[in-house]
């Protein structure tokens, strides 16, 4: 009788610890994926009230493109709203919208194309959920050819366990986080260079002039090699440096700031396991 007790008071207790879909997609675009750091209207002093996820943010103004963040509330003649589930996944995963044309740069592809199916149909559950808000996000201008497709259609995919930090420290960092994809030097076409994951480096102007992205590797050199664990958690949650410095957008601090405790645990063992580049 006392092992059906504690085994019923152990279901409920899992039971209330589970997310549900929506619950877990509102985590993840909260935080480590930090989507309104691109997709939310920003005014001089941070996201515009009301317009969460509105888009019309000028990503990116270069020779080879100028990039707009897409207005993804469900707003149907501005936004996402009209959009089938399956096509709200596979513009997500695979960068296709439902006319079969294809999303540019920044979003990360490469990354995302790695994003669990659990993971991606609690974000887009999640979507779901956000209040529809008008808001007509001019379109982005490619004066480079895009690929006919970022890859072959991905099938299933599933995240490695937590029981791995290491591992799931790096689906956090890549698939869902995209920390690889600014914190690692970029090869000519604009793919990331995968033999230096985390050696920093890319450049990022604006308001604040030009912010450049850390070396995360544990290079003591010149990467977080000397930075204790605690140091490298506040660093990432409110932007402070190990010697006090305030550090620089794009990094999401306002979103990274929610990241679980487990999560973070398992990025910084990610963070450490990478190979240390000077």
């Amino acid at each position: 009788m006392r092992f059906i007790v504690m085994f019923t008071l152990l279901l409920a207790a899992t039971a209330a610890q589970a997310q549900s879909p929506v619950e877990r997609g509102r985590y993840l675009v909260e935080t480590i994926a930090g989507c309104g750091n691109c997709h939310t209207p920003q005014g001089p002093n941070g996201p515009i009230p009301g317009k969460t996820l509105a888009g019309g943010n000028v990503l990116e103004d270069s020779p080879a493109f100028t990039a707009v963040a897409a207005n993804i509330t469900q707003d149907k003649a501005t936004g996402i709203g009209a959009w089938t589930d399956q096509q709200i996944a596979l513009a997500i995963r695979e960068g296709k919208r439902p006319d079969g044309s294809l999303i540019g740069p920044p979003m990360p592809f490469e990354m995302y194309r790695g994003m669990a199916d659990a993971d991606l149909a609690a974000i887009v559950a999640y979507l779901r959920t956000v209040p529809a808000i008008e808001n007509k996000a001019a379109k982005s201008v490619y004066r480079i050819p895009l690929p006919p497709a970022y890859g072959p259609p991905v099938t299933s995919v599933t995240a490695p366990p937590k029981s791995d930090p290491v591992a799931y420290g790096a689906y956090l960092a890549g698939p869902l986080g995209h920390c690889i994809v600014c914190h690692s030097p970029m090869l000519p076409g604009g793919r990331t260079d995968m033999t230096k994951i985390g050696a920093g480096g890319m450049q990022f102007p604006g308001p604040w002039g030009t912010s450049v992205a850390a070396n995360l590797t544990p290079s003591k050199l010149r990467g977080l090699g000397g930075w204790t664990d605690a140091q490298i958690e506040r660093a990432i949650r409110t932007g402070v440096s190990s010697d006090g410095r305030h550090l620089f957008p794009p990094m999401g601090f306002a979103y990274y700031k929610g990241i679980g405790a487990d999560d973070m645990a398992a990025l910084i063992a990610w963070i450490r396991a990478l190979r240390a580049i000077d």
